[in-house]
C-alpha cells in the first residue's frame, strides 16, 4: 500500500464542501472561457481596423508595420492562451466532470492535511550512492542498526516490477521488547519499498490501526559527486501534529546522521560496479536495485540521468 491509500479517507461534509468550491472553480472557467471568446472578434477587429488605416494612402510606415506586426503577434498569444478544455474533450458530462475535479481537488486537500515534514540537503556524493542505500533492505540492519534498534527483516513476501521501477514487500520484526518503535507499529509487519522513478523512492510502514507512515525520498543528481536529496513524510496518525513533526523531524535527522559514513564509504569504492548487472548482488534485499539496474544499470543511462537533470 503507498501514498495512494489516503484518497479515499473523505467525509461526506468534506465531500460536500469540495463539490461547492468546484462549482465555483467551474464558474470560473466558465467565465475564463467566455473572455477568451470575446477577445478573438476583438483582435479580429483591430487588426482589420489597423490594416484598412495602414493602406488606406497606399503606402506602409515602418511605424504602421510594427504595429501590425505587434497586433497580429498578441493575437497569436492570445489564440495559444486558449483555456484548456473541460468535459467536451474528455466525453464527460458537466456533472461528471465535476465529480472528477471534486475527487481531484479533495485527494491534495487530503495530501496537504497528512503532509508532516519536508527537508532537503545537498549531499557531497554521488547520486547512485543514495539510489543503492535506498534500495538495499541490508542497511536497515546495519547502518540504521542503531535508530532501528536492531530491527530484523524477516523474509522477501512479494516482488513486483514496472515499467520504471518496482515494489517489494518485507517483513520485518522488533524482537526486542524495549524497541521504541513499538509506541508507532506491531511487533511484526509488513513494510512495502516502491522505486517510482530513476529518482523517487517511496518508504511505506504500516503502523496501529490501519495507519501508516509514508517517507517520499527524491534524489537528484547535481553532478558527478554531489546530489540533491529531499524527505517527505506523510501520515495519518492521529497525533498532535506538532508533536508528530518534531518526533519525525528528530527521526530523519538521526537516520540521515547515519547514512553519512556509509555513503562516504560507498563513495571511496569504484561507483562503476554499482551499475554492473554481472556484479550486482542477486540476494533478494537487493532485489528492487538489481532492477534499477537493469533499467538504469549501462554507463550510458547514468550520464543520460546526469545530464537530465542538468538540462531541467
Amino acid at each position: 500500500m503507498s501514498i495512494n491509500c489516503f484518497n479515499n479517507k473523505l467525509s461526506a461534509k468534506q465531500y460536500s464542501n469540495i463539490s461547492n468550491i468546484v462549482e465555483i472553480a467551474l464558474f470560473i472557467d466558465q467565465i475564463k472561457s467566455s473572455i477568451w471568446l470575446f477577445g478573438i472578434p476583438s483582435w479580429l477587429f483591430g487588426i482589420t481596423d489597423r490594416s484598412i488605416a495602414a493602406f488606406a494612402d497606399g503606402y506602409l510606415s515602418p511605424i504602421e508595420i510594427f504595429q501590425l506586426f505587434t497586433a497580429s503577434f498578441f493575437f497569436m498569444s492570445w489564440l495559444y492562451l486558449k483555456p484548456e478544455e473541460s468535459f467536451n474533450s474528455n466525453d464527460l458530462n458537466p456533472s461528471q466532470y465535476q465529480e472528477y475535479l471534486a475527487r481531484t481537488q479533495a485527494n491534495k486537500l487530503q495530501l496537504k492535511k497528512l503532509h508532516m515534514i519536508s527537508q532537503e540537503y545537498i549531499l557531497p556524493f554521488p547520486y547512485i550512492c543514495q539510489i543503492y542505500h535506498l534500495l538495499n533492505l541490508k542497511h536497515l540492519e546495519t547502518v540504521h542498526r542503531f535508530s532501528l534498534n536492531n530491527l530484523k527483516i524477516i523474509s522477501i513476501s512479494q516482488f513486483q516490477t514496472t515499467n520504471v521501477g518496482g515494489r517489494i514487500t518485507f517483513q520485518t520484526i522488533l524482537d526486542s521488547p524495549a524497541n521504541p518503535l513499538r509506541i508507532w507499529r506491531q511487533p511484526t509487519v509488513e513494510v512495502d519499498l516502491i522505486l517510482h522513478t530513476p529518482y523517487t523512492v517511496e518508504l511505506s510502514i504500516p503502523v496501529y490501526n490501519n495507519k501508516r507512515i509514508i517517507v517520499i525520498f527524491h534524489a537528484f543528481p547535481l553532478n558527478d559527486s554531489e546530489h540533491q536529496l529531499f524527505i517527505d513524510i506523510y501520515s495519518d496518525l492521529e497525533w498532535p501534529k506538532p508533536l508528530l513533526q518534531i518526533i519525525l523531524h528528530f527521526a530523519s535527522c538521526l537516520t540521515l546522521f547515519e547514512d553519512l559514513p556509509y555513503l562516504k564509504a560507498l563513495d571511496d569504492k569504484n561507483i562503476d560496479r554499482f551499475f554492473n548487472l554481472s556484479r550486482t548482488s542477486n540476494h533478494e534485499s537487493a532485489l528492487l536495485f538489481k532492477r534499477f539496474v537493469e533499467l538504469y544499470g549501462s554507463s550510458g543511462e547514468t550520464t543520460k540521468l546526469l545530464e537530465g537533470r542538468e538540462e531541467s
